[in-house]
């Protein structure tokens, strides 16, 4: 990231990439297959696992689910072997190992926490929950495959950002409200929660923004009192990110949103400038904003609460928090063992919402703090991942996308995890690609489709600015 920022205002100049052109031609893909075969193995041994618990019986818990997630996976790679792109092989197997995970935890829990009928028939958690990651699969897959250029994403910025906002203006009128939350927008028979969606518009618009401005934004200063700031009008979309923010906290009641976008802009923003003043002024007016909020709205102030004192309602506001610190506490250091967690009670799991908000503490009682370092572990590699892809990129807009995908997946993964270990107020963000939930499969499915799209060393090289492009024009400014 550090490295990005020192470069020079203007973007290099494109790499000589080959074009893709000719015919296709397969490529070999051995790193990704042999990690492949390593979470098929880990898969296998855990469901294993699972069943014993369950049933009592040495064998594979659900071997129709699991064969055919791990078929779906087999296809995801088999395709980008045919297509020869030479994309980043560790994308893949990290998120299939966590998508694993996650069918073996809806495995684990009641299957009547969600009942869904497609085409006539009802399924239960694992089964929608298996449709939704085959679905997340393959969108990964035919991205990282089909996407040869940016330039739709590059020269269409303020459309998708026009498309952002209604989104969330949409969200705002006829969203369905849920446990309090205005999160859910429903249209017919499809429903879907747009921040999802909005997190991906997001770093698309503003890698576009900071790439096209970054020249005036590290060059220039504005004096204020003592603080040196860049030209106040390019601080505008600082300004309107805190206001969506604050926005999303007091009308969708949804402070993991706020964080997330607001903690996405600030990493972004330190990325294109190199200006920890930038950051501090930033997390200075988030600050301020949340605590007025606080005091404004009780929903903001009771959320605070409950993280400060969670046992000053222990059957009430806290009841939650309280049972995710047990669970962490009945696991301990090495879990009690998939399927051996505690019991159900009264018919329903100990933790109310466990697939969605609390799964990391279910799988912290049953795998442990050494299974929940490890999940953490694969979080990382992914961001790690995605910022060396950003470092290797042939231009600004390029590594500023890639930089802005992997850390979605990296602050949402960060609060939710927070959340559920009382380290952070607990939030409505879902943990990527283990959490239950279509839309959120989906949109961290396209987070890592593009990201592999901008990994692939025979991508088109970026456009070259035209003459007299707006570009051109701000960097002659900077340099003069």
């Amino acid at each position: 990231m550090t490295a990005q920022a020192g470069r020079a205002g203007t973007s290099p100049a494109p790499r000589s990439l080959p074009r893709v052109l000719g015919p296709i031609r397969p490529r070999a893909r051995w790193q990704e297959l042999r990690l492949l075969l390593l979470v098929a193995l880990t898969l296998a041994i855990g469901s294993v696992s699972l069943g014993t618990a369950l049933t009592g019986e040495v064998g594979l818990h659900d071997p129709w689910g699991l064969g055919i997630y791990l078929a779906a996976l087999l296809g995801a790679h088999g395709a980008q072997v045919l297509a020869g792109r030479r994309t980043d092989q560790i994308l893949l197997p990290a998120v299939a190992m966590l998508g694993g995970l996650s069918l073996l935890l809806m495995e684990r829990l009641p299957q009547d926490l969600v009942i869904q009928r497609f085409f006539g028939t009802s399924f239960g958690l694992a089964e929608v929950q298996l449709i939704w990651l085959v679905g997340a699969i393959t969108v990964a897959a035919t991205l990282g495959i089909i996407v040869r250029s940016d330039s739709w994403l590059r020269r269409y910025k303020y459309t998708w950002a026009a498309v952002g906002v209604g989104l969330l203006l949409l969200t705002f009128v006829l969203g369905t409200e849920i446990n309090g939350q205005r999160l859910t927008l429903q249209i017919g028979p499809i429903s879907g929660q747009p921040s999802e969606l909005l997190k991906v518009i997001l770093v698309v618009f503003l890698a576009g923004y900071l790439s096209e401005n970054r020249a005036l934004l590290v060059e220039q200063d504005t004096r204020v009192g003592p603080l040196r700031l860049p030209p106040l009008p390019y601080l505008a979309p600082m300004v309107a990110m805190w206001a969506i923010a604050l926005g999303i906290v007091v009308v969708q009641r949804d402070l993991g949103a706020a964080l997330l976008f607001f903690g996405v802009f600030l990493a972004l923003l330190y990325a294109a400038t190199g200006r920890i003043s930038l950051v501090l002024i930033g997390l200075v007016l988030f600050l301020l904003g949340s605590a007025a909020m606080a005091n404004l709205f009780e929903h903001i102030r009771t959320r605070i609460d409950i993280w400060i004192d969670p046992f000053s309602d222990p059957l009430g506001a806290g009841y939650q928090v309280i049972q995710a610190l047990h669970a962490f506490a009945r696991g301990g250091l090495l879990g009690m063992g998939l399927g051996g967690g505690l019991p159900e009670i009264g018919g329903r799991p100990p933790i109310p919402e466990i697939h969605t908000d609390f799964p990391l503490a279910a799988l912290g009682e049953e795998l442990g703090i050494v299974g929940v370092v490890a999940i953490l572990g694969i979080y990382l590699v992914i961001v790690q991942r995605g910022l060396r892809i950003g470092v290797a990129a042939a231009d600004d807009y390029r590594s500023l996308l890639a930089i802005g995908l992997a850390l979605v997946i990296g602050i949402q993964a960060f609060i939710i995890a927070a959340g559920n270990l009382k380290v952070l107020p607990l939030t409505g963000v879902t943990l990527p690609f283990i959490s239950y939930g279509g839309s959120s499969l989906l949109a961290n499915a396209v987070v890592v489709g593009l990201l592999l799209a901008l990994s692939d060393k025979g991508v088109e090289p970026p456009p070259l600015p035209r003459p007299g492009s707006r570009w051109r024009r701000l960097t002659r400014r900077a340099a003069a």
